[in-house]
């Protein structure tokens, strides 16, 4: 399992560094996987400080850390 959260970890980054900032349910709309691998992905991802987190009132917003 850690082998693919890392893997998915890494699409979420190449993600985000061609899209900017999205939504936490665009986010799951341009990964295909299933979402509880991308939610695990990113929090490894926002434990190891590579991306921010962001609450909004109807969601979540998720960018690279710059």
């Amino acid at each position: 399992m850690i082998t693919e959260i890392g893997i998915v970890a890494g699409e979420i980054w190449h993600y985000l560094d061609q899209h900017g900032e999205v939504l936490l349910s665009d986010l799951f709309k341009g990964i295909d996987k299933p979402h509880d691998n991308v939610l695990m992905s990113l929090g490894w991802l926002a434990r190891e400080g590579h991306v921010i987190v962001v609450q909004i009132e109807n969601g979540y917003k998720i960018s690279l850390r710059k």
